[in-house]
């Protein structure tokens, strides 16, 4: 078997940025076992598996290399770069069926808009594993399907340098967003998921469900500008939609061919 791959780096417009992507083009579900072999052999934070259902529809899983995930931005986007430029040239919107429903990405130019589920963070106490495995003690702490830890400024988030044996004890949440206000934009990120299997993750556009509606309340405005601060570093443009987010970024190819099983 013969399986169409790309790797795309994406909340980029310059190659080894972002956060790096695989997609892989299939024309029928094969086994999960082998979805989560490729996604391990790939050992990139996430690999997008899609069907085409009809045009302009599909069906999206997302698998790290040791998980299946229920959302995942940053190759939802891949995914989308891939098919405007690579399947179906004249689309300027796509849908795709997935863990967390429908989600929507339209085409504007080189910007790609991913329309995604709001995840407002509600208050949650700070545990001593959670200061001991950061470090530093937080401003404030929140939950959505992440934990949603919140400094005073972007030094304190480029300083971070967790404990991940820690971490892995904060079982009940797939990742650690760590978040403060941005120096020249809106507000800066990163994001840990040592139980994913993935110690830090690149630029992760799920977590902005929760990091939108946040800086969103805070800052008084609707349209924000974010980056997150790994090492490849990342450009998020994001806009509350009250129950939606709006999350755009760009995206460039790095590889294309096939996988042979």
């Amino acid at each position: 078997m013969k399986i169409p791959i790309y790797q795309v780096d994406a909340f980029t417009n310059k190659i080894f940025g972002g956060n790096p992507a695989a997609v892989c083009i299939l024309e029928k579900w094969i086994d999960d076992t082998i979805l989560q072999d490729i996604a391990a052999e790939n050992n990139l934070s996430e690999t997008a598996f899609l069907v085409q259902k009809e045009k302009g529809l599909y069906d999206l899983r997302w698998f790290t290399p040791t998980i299946e995930v229920d959302l995942c931005g940053h190759a939802t986007l891949a995914t989308a770069f891939v098919i405007f430029n690579f399947m179906n040239i004249n689309l300027e919107s796509v849908r795709f069926e997935t863990k967390s429903g429908e989600l929507k990405v339209e085409k504007s130019g080189e910007l790609l808009s991913m329309n995604f589920p709001s995840r407002n963070p509600l208050p949650f106490q700070a545990t001593d594993i959670l200061i001991n495995a950061l470090g530093l003690q937080p401003k404030e702490v929140l939950k959505s399907r992440d934990l949603f830890v919140v400094y005073d400024n972007e030094s304190q988030i480029k300083s971070l340098n967790p404990n991940y044996e820690l971490l892995k004890e904060m079982k009940d949440f797939l990742g650690i967003i760590v978040t403060a206000p941005g120096e020249g934009y809106d507000f800066c990120s990163r994001f840990f998921a040592p139980n994913a299997g993935i110690l830090e993750d690149p630029v992760t556009g799920s977590a902005h469900c929760s990091l939108i509606p946040y800086w969103s309340k805070r800052l008084g405005k609707k349209n924000l500008h974010a980056f997150q601060l790994s090492q490849r570093k990342g450009e998020v443009f994001c806009e509350d939609l009250s129950d939606r987010v709006k999350i755009s970024g760009h995206a460039v190819l790095f590889l294309e061919g096939y996988i042979s099983i």
